[in-house]
C-alpha cells in the first residue's frame, strides 16, 4: 500500500465523523448514544489517530526525503515542543491532514506507526480480516506496543521455527526504546489457565481473541483528554492489563511482574543478536527518560513510570563492557533524576531481593565507576566530580545502598534518648551575628534526605544484606580531590556534586581527611572570630584552648581547666588545643598534645581511680555504676575523647563496640553483649536455648546480682518484686533482653550521658556522625591495631644526606623489624608521639629519618610533632641497636635541641 492510499484508508473514520468545517455531526452524535460500542470503538480510532499525528510531529517518519510539511521528517519542518505538538496534532486530526507511514529505515518505531490497519478497519466496520492478513500482521508483530512473558515466548516460537530472529529482535527494539511502551510492558496480571495459554501460543486466533488484541492496541493510545498534554503524561493511564491490580498496590508495591521479567531475560539473553536489541534499545531510550523526568514531571502523574526501571536493572549483562561505555552510563544519569519518593520506593522494593541479586546491581554501578575513573586523567583542574557517568553512578549507587540496609537486620527500637539540656551556646553568638559569622548546622548534624524519607539511618542496621565495605570504590577514593569535595559539601550548590553526601563510598582514610578539613576550618574560624571579638571588646587575645598542666598532677591540672572553659564558654574547646608542660620547653606543633592524651588516658583508665572497670578477660574497659566519680568527671572525660578526634589524636582507648553505638545514638541490646560481656552473653544464649523446664532445673528469678566497687554484692529487680517472679520457659526472652538493657542502658545510664554530653561539647557540629558507622568512629579515636613496619618503610622519607640504599639505613630497618611486639610500640611512641598506628594503618603514616651528624655515643632523638627521627650515623650495627633501644625506653619529656 503507497503513502496516499494509506492516507484515504486510515483517513477514513474522520471523515464518517466529522462535517467539512471541522465540527461534529449531531446526528452522528445521536447515532452513537443508542450504539455505545461502535462509538467506543470510533473514540478509540480517533485517539489512535490523533497519537499517530503527535509522534510524525514529534519523531517524524524516517524518511530523509519526506516532502509532508507537518512531519519532522521534512526538510521545512519547524521544531516545536511537546504541549505545541499535542495541540497541533488534535488540529491536523480535525482538517484530516496527511498522515505518513513509517519509513522502512526507522529504527525504534514506537507505538504510533504500528500497523493498525485491522483496528481503523473494525472502526469503520466490522468487517473481520481474513486468515491470510492476520497471519501476515501477525508475523510482523508492529501491532506489538508492549510486551507480556506469554507474547514474548509466542513470537520467540514462532521465530524459532523460521531460524530468523529479526521480527523479535525489532519488537525488542520498539517496545524497550520506548519509555510508554517499556511501562506498560510486564503488568502483573491473574494467571492464565491451560486452555488460555494454549491459544495465545496458537498461529490462529478466533474472534474472541482478536477482539482482546482490538482492546490492548486501543488501551495503550492516548487517553489524554486536554490537547496541551505531554506524550509522557498519557503513562500508565489506562493501562493494557492488570488495572484492578495497580490500584490495589500498596505505596511501596509496583505493578511489574519481577519474576515473569527475569524469566524473560534468562531465555533471551542467551542469544548474542536479542542481547544487543536490548543494549540499543537502551541507548535509544535513556535520553527521553531523562528529558520526562527533569521536564516534564511524569513520575507525579504515572508511578507506574517506576517500572521502566525495575525491568531494565533486572538485565544481569548490565555490567558488561558493551554497556559501559554509553548505554549504562546514559541510564544512570536517567535514574539520578528520579524525585525523592520514587527513589525510596525503590529502594524498598530492592530491600525484598536476594543478598546475591543486592550484589550484582551493586556491581553494576560499581563496575561503571571503576571504569570511568580508570579510563579517565583525573586531576585538580580535572576533578572526578565533574564527571556525570561517575556521578550518576553513585547516586544510583546509594539507592542499593538504603536497600542492603533496609533488607539487613534492622533494630528500629533500641534509641538512646536526646540529652535533657542542649548543649549551652557560645556567648560570642551575638558578635558572630553581628559579624555575618552566624553558625554552620546550628539545626543539628546533616541528614541524608534519602534516609528521612526511608525513615532509617545506617546505624539501625544490625548486619547488611552485604558487608558496608563492598560499597567502598577504592580507585575512586585515590583520585578525589578531598579539599575540593569538601568545599562542594559545605557549599551545598546544585551545580556540583560532593562524594562526602555518599559516605558508603568513601574509605575511612579519605573521610578521615574530609573530618580534618572541618575541624580545621572550625578552628580558623574560632581563632577569627576570637581576634575580632577582642578588637571589639578590648580583651586579651587568646585565639588557642591552652592547657597549662604539671606532669605529675595531669588529671587535676586538665580537668578543672577543661571543667572552667565548657562552664565558662564551650565555644573554646573548639579552638585549636595548645598543651604546655610546666618545666618544659617543647612547643605544641602537635607532638606534645599527642603525648597529654596519652598520660591523660592512663591516668583516667587507672582502675584505682574507679571510674572504670576492667575485664581481664576481653581487655576491655566499661564505665563503673558503682564509682565514687561525680557526673561532672565523666563530661570531661567525653570532652577528652571529642578534643583527641578533634585535633586529629589517637588515644589508647579500649572500649566495647557498644560504646560507640551509643555514641551514635543507638541503645546497647542482648547482641552487644557479645563483645562486651562474652560469658554472660552466653550464659544467656544457653538460657534461652535450653529445652527442659526452665523454672525447675534452673530456679532464677528477675532478681540479679551485681558487685560494687569493693566487690560486695548487690541486688537490682529488673521488674518489681523481681525475686518473687521465676524466670519460665515463657518469659525467658523477656528475662534476657531485661537484663541486657540493665547492664548495658539502665545501670550506667547516669555516667554515660554525661559521658555523652561532653563528646558532644566537642563533637556537636562537627559531620562525623553523617561521615562514619560505629566501627568507623572506633577506628578513628583508637587507631588501628594492624602495625605493619613493611608499610611503614615504603613510605618513609629521608633527609640531611640519608637515603634509602644508605648502609645505616638498611640497618636501621632490619634491627626494628627484629624488635618484639611492645618494642615496635615504644618505637613509635618515641617517633611519633603514640604507639598506635593512623586510620589506614602505618602506611598513612608520613615518617621521616634526618641525618643528624656523623658516629656520636649520642643518643637518637625525634620530633613527635613533625613525625622526624633524628639518627646519628653509628659506626656499627650493635651500637645502633643498643642506643636505639635506650632511647625509646626511657624517653620522658620534652626539650629544646
Amino acid at each position: 500500500m503507497n503513502s496516499d492510499e494509506n492516507e484515504d484508508c486510515e483517513c477514513a473514520p474522520p471523515q464518517a465523523e466529522t462535517t467539512p468545517a471541522g465540527g461534529y455531526d449531531r446526528a452522528q452524535d445521536e447515532s452513537d448514544i443508542e450504539n455505545p460500542e461502535a462509538s467506543r470503538m470510533k473514540r478509540a480510532a480517533a485517539k489512535h489517530l490523533i497519537e499517530r499525528y503527535y509522534h510524525q510531529l514529534t519523531e517524524g517518519c524516517g524518511n530523509d526525503s519526506c516532502s509532508n510539511a507537518w512531519c519532522a521528517s521534512s526538510l521545512g519542518f519547524h521544531r516545536m515542543d511537546n504541549n505545541a505538538a499535542a495541540v497541533k496534532a488534535l488540529e491536523l486530526y480535525k482538517i484530516n491532514a496527511k498522515l505518513c507511514d513509517p519509513h522502512p529505515s526507522k529504527k525504534g518505531t514506537t507505538s504510533a506507526y504500528r500497523e493498525s490497519s485491522n483496528h481503523s478497519n473494525s472502526a469503520c466496520s466490522n468487517r473481520k480480516m481474513n486468515h491470510k492478513d492476520m497471519h501476515f500482521v501477525r508475523e510482523d508483530f508492529k501491532d506489538v506496543s508492549y510486551l507480556t512473558e506469554e507474547k514474548v515466548y509466542e513470537i520467540l516460537d514462532i521465530c524459532g521455527e523460521k531460524e530468523d530472529f529479526s521480527p523479535l529482535i525489532r519488537v525488542i527494539g520498539r517496545v524497550f526504546s520506548s519509555a510508554e511502551g517499556l511501562v506498560q510492558s510486564f503488568r502483573r496480571s491473574k494467571p492464565h489457565t491451560k486452555e488460555e495459554l494454549k491459544s495465545l501460543q496458537g498461529k490462529d486466533e478466533d474472534k474472541d481473541e482478536d477482539e482482546k488484541e482490538e482492546a490492548a492496541c486501543s488501551a495503550t493510545a492516548m487517553e489524554e483528554d486536554s490537547p496541551a498534554s505531554s506524550s509522557s503524561s498519557r503513562l500508565g493511564e489506562g493501562a493494557s492489563q492488570g488495572d484492578s491490580d495497580v490500584h490495589k498496590l500498596g505505596p511501596d508495591e509496583v505493578s511489574v511482574d519481577i519474576d515473569a521479567i527475569r524469566r524473560v531475560y534468562c531465555r533471551l539473553l542467551s542469544n548474542e543478536k536479542i542481547e544487543a536489541a536490548f543494549l540499543n534499545a537502551l541507548v535509544y531510550l535513556s535520553p527521553n527518560v531523562e528529558c520526562d523526568l527533569t521536564y516534564h514531571n511524569v513520575y507525579s502523574r504515572d508511578p507506574n513510570y517506576l517500572n521502566l526501571f525495575v525491568i531494565v536493572m533486572e538485565n544481569s549483562n548490565l555490567h558488561s563492557p558493551e554497556y559501559l561505555e554509553i548505554a549504562l552510563p546514559q541510564f544512570c544519569k536517567a535514574m539520578s533524576k528520579l524525585p525523592l519518593p520514587a527513589l525510596a520506593k525503590l529502594a524498598r522494593l530492592w530491600s525484598c531481593y536476594s543478598a546475591e541479586q543486592i550484589r550484582r546491581m551493586m556491581e553494576t554501578f560499581q563496575q561503571l565507576i571503576t571504569y570511568k575513573v580508570i579510563s579517565n586523567e583525573f586531576s585538580n583542574r580535572n576533578l572526578v566530580n565533574d564527571d556525570d557517568a561517575v556521578v550518576a553512578a553513585t547516586k544510583c549507587l546509594k539507592i542499593v545502598y538504603y536497600a542492603n540496609v533496609l533488607g539487613g537486620d534492622l533494630d528500629m527500637e533500641h534509641n538512646e534518648e536526646e540529652d535533657d539540656e542542649p548543649i549551652p551556646e557560645s556567648s560570642e553568638l551575638t558578635l558572630q551575628e553581628l559579624l555575618g559569622e552566624e553558625r554552620r548546622n546550628k539545626k543539628g548534624p546533616r541528614v541524608d534526605p534519602l534516609e528521612t524519607e526511608l525513615g532509617i539511618r545506617t546505624n539501625d542496621c544490625r548486619r547488611p544484606l552485604i558487608p558496608f565495605e563492598e560499597f567502598v570504590n577504592e580507585p575512586l577514593n585515590e583520585v578525589l580531590e578531598m579539599d575540593k569535595d569538601y568545599t562542594f559539601f559545605k557549599v551545598e550548590t546544585e551545580n556540583k556534586f560532593s562524594f562526602m553526601t555518599c559516605p558508603f563510598i568513601l574509605n575511612a582514610v579519605t573521610k578521615n581527611l574530609g573530618l580534618y578539613y572541618d575541624n580545621r576550618i572550625r578552628m580558623y574560624s574560632e581563632r577569627r572570630i576570637t581576634v575580632l571579638y577582642s578588637l571589639v571588646q578590648g580583651q586579651q587575645l587568646n585565639p588557642y584552648l591552652r592547657l597549662k598542666v604539671r606532669r605529675d598532677h595531669i588529671i587535676d591540672d586538665a580537668l578543672v581547666r577543661l571543667e572552667m572553659i565548657a562552664m565558662e564558654n564551650p565555644a573554646d574547646l573548639k579552638k585549636q588545643l595548645y598543651v604546655e608542660f610546666e618545666g618544659e620547653q617543647g612547643v605544641d606543633e602537635g607532638g606534645v598534645s599527642k603525648e597529654f592524651f596519652q598520660l591523660v588516658v592512663e591516668e583516667i583508665f587507672n582502675p584505682d581511680i574507679g571510674m572504670f572497670t576492667y575485664d581481664e578477660r576481653t581487655k576491655l574497659f566499661w564505665f563503673n555504676p558503682s564509682s565514687f566519680e561525680n557526673e561532672g568527671q565523666f563530661t570531661l572525660i567525653g570532652i577528652v575523647l571529642g578534643l583527641a578526634i578533634y585535633n586529629n589524636c589517637i588515644l589508647d582507648v579500649h572500649f566495647p563496640m557498644v560504646v560507640y553505638r551509643k555514641l551514635m545514638g543507638k541503645k546497647g541490646t542482648f547482641r552487644d553483649l557479645a563483645d562486651s560481656n562474652p560469658v554472660l552473653f552466653q550464659s544467656l544464649n544457653e538460657l534461652l536455648d535450653y529445652e527442659g523446664n526452665v523454672e525447675d532445673d534452673m530456679m532464677i528469678t528477675f532478681q540479679i546480682t551485681q558487685s560494687d566497687l569493693f566487690g560486695n554484692p548487690l541486688m537490682h529487680d529488673l521488674r518489681e518484686n523481681g525475686d518473687k517472679i521465676p524466670v519460665t520457659n515463657d518469659n525467658r526472652k523477656d528475662f534476657v533482653a531485661q537484663y541486657a538493657e540493665h547492664m548495658l542502658n539502665k545501670s550506667v545510664e547516669k555516667q554515660f550521658k554525661a559521658f555523652r554530653r561532653g563528646f558532644h561539647m566537642v563533637t556537636n557540629e562537627s559531620p562525623l556522625k553523617y561521615l562514619f558507622r560505629p566501627e568507623e568512629i572506633e577506628l578513628l579515636i583508637c587507631g588501628s591495631r594492624n602495625l605493619d613496619f613493611q608499610a611503614l618503610e615504603e613510605t618513609t622519607e629521608y633527609d640531611g644526606g640519608y637515603n634509602r640504599d644508605s648502609r645505616i639505613i638498611k640497618e636501621f630497618w632490619e634491627t626494628l623489624h627484629l624488635f618484639g611486639e611492645e618494642q615496635k610500640r615504644l618505637f613509635l611512641q618515641f617517633t611519633t608521639g603514640t604507639d598506635r598506628a593512623p586510620v589506614g594503618g602505618l602506611g598513612k603514616l608520613k615518617m621521616i629519618i634526618a641525618k643528624n651528624g656523623p658516629d656520636t655515643d649520642r643518643l637518637p632523638t625525634s620530633h613527635t610533632c613533625f613525625n622526624v627521627l633524628l639518627l646519628p650515623e653509628y659506626s656499627t650495627r650493635e651500637k645502633l641497636k643498643e642506643r636505639l633501644l635506650k632511647a625509646i625506653t626511657y624517653a620522658k619529656g620534652f626539650g629544646m635541641l
